[in-house]
């Protein structure tokens, strides 16, 4: 039986390798040396020039499976994500018009608000009273207002000046560049909290995979419970965005990755093991987007992007062949 033990082992495989390789190399012995010292190349390396960047990607990552996770048992469709459904793009459109007017308010808090916004404009546009809302619906306008927030995002960054909208740029392309131990500690500390919020609805998650009726007439208040998940949802992506911008694809692969490496059946266990999977993707693809072309680092986005798009044509076409769609 698949266990997740499987999914720990890559995951620091993918760590180990990460602290590795690079620009230099470091072998196993110095790393070793200089976690247990904090002395020599192998300590500058995990505190300084590579432990912080990992440590943001593990967060991140992790913080975007678990998001994928609960849109995706929520709506019953392997499709649903953060950025798919437009949520990261709102959240980064957030705060690129932050900078652009001044505002000075903390990044998470800008991108859950961005998030957020574009979550009620999605359920708004794709709303049809007295008829349900089909995943296709969803999707179809996730991907609308997804695209509109991009091109505003885009067109503010015509009106900053260079240094600014470099920065900008590099942030909205989705970058783990330059990252500092207070990226990776705002990441996790934010996330705690939201695990913690995420572990107290999973009964709630539990019973609404019964249906409608049924947890209704368990004493669940559905409506509440599916706008409280959606929430946190929305949150955790936000979360993950405002320290590595808007990485695309990780909330889509890895809740089934997680599920094929550990076989979670349970609500706890697949979100367990996508938070997992959602880590592992972070770290590997950044690792390859800093180290496939010497003395090129690509951001992680592009990874995601090449290893996303496919298996998004690919789900399509496995939904529209069993009449999902």
């Amino acid at each position: 039986m698949k266990s997740g033990l499987l999914l720990v082992i890559l995951l620091l495989a993918a760590i180990l390798l990460s602290l590795m390789i690079g620009e230099v190399a470091i072998g196993p012995a110095a790393l070793w040396h200089g976690l247990v010292s904090g002395e020599g190349p192998g300590a500058l390396t995990i505190r300084v020039l590579r432990g912080p960047r990992i440590a943001t990607a593990l967060g991140a990552g992790t913080l975007l499976g678990l998001s994928g996770a609960l849109l995706q048992t929520l709506l019953r469709n392997p499709l649903a994500a953060p950025d798919v459904l437009g949520f990261n793009s709102g959240a980064g459109l957030a705060v690129i018009f932050a900078v652009s007017v001044g505002l000075t308010l903390p990044m998470p808090l800008l991108a859950a608000g961005g998030g957020l916004i574009a979550a009620l404009v999605m359920a708004a546009l794709a709303y049809r009273p007295g008829h349900p809302t089909s995943t296709l619906t969803l999707i179809l306008v996730g991907l609308g207002v997804g695209f509109t927030a991009a091109a505003i995002g885009s067109f503010l960054l015509l009106t900053l000046p260079n240094s600014e909208a470099t920065e900008a740029q590099r942030w909205l392309s989705g970058s783990l560049a330059a990252r500092d131990w207070g990226h990776a500690a705002q990441v996790w500390i934010i996330g705690a909290v939201l695990a913690v919020a995420v572990a107290a609805q999973i009964p709630a998650l539990k019973l609404l995979e019964l249906g409608h009726d049924l947890s209704a007439g368990l004493g669940l208040h559905v409506e509440r419970a599916r706008w409280s998940l959606v929430g946190t949802a929305v949150l955790l992506a936000a979360a993950a965005v405002a320290v590595a911008g808007p990485i695309p694809f990780v909330a889509l692969m890895a809740p089934p990755l997680g599920a094929a490496l550990t076989g979670a059946r349970l609500p706890a266990a697949r979100l367990f093991a996508a938070a997992g999977a959602g880590a592992l993707i972070c770290v590997a693809s950044d690792l390859v987007a800093r180290a496939a072309i010497p003395g090129l680092q690509l951001p992680i986005a592009v990874m995601t992007g090449l290893l996303g798009a496919p298996y998004l044509l690919w789900r399509l076409s496995r939904e529209m062949e069993k009449g999902e769609l």
